[in-house]
């Protein structure tokens, strides 16, 4: 079976790196999946990405093309479709 493959955008400022992030990241590595990971290495870039996909926070991840939020709702996501 192929590896999936989700698209994760998660904050790393030069003094802070956001540890929702990480915890998606590892998520995702956990439940096999291959991560295409985009770093927002700047308030700008974060509040950029914010303003154009209409989210109130970061990280936020994608899989086949759908926005499925941030780590809570990953977390979810996971379980309901890789339960084990």
């Amino acid at each position: 079976m192929p590896k999936r493959t989700a698209i994760l955008y998660r904050m790393k400022l030069p003094t802070h790196e956001c540890p929702y992030g990480l915890l998606a990241r590892r998520m995702l590595d956990d439940a096999g999946f291959e991560v295409e990971e985009h770093l927002l290495s700047s308030r700008e870039q974060v509040d950029s990405f914010k303003d154009e996909h209409g989210v109130a926070a970061t990280p936020q991840t994608f899989i086949d093309g759908r926005r499925i939020g941030g780590s809570d709702e990953l977390a979810a996501y996971l379980e309901r479709v890789h339960p084990d």
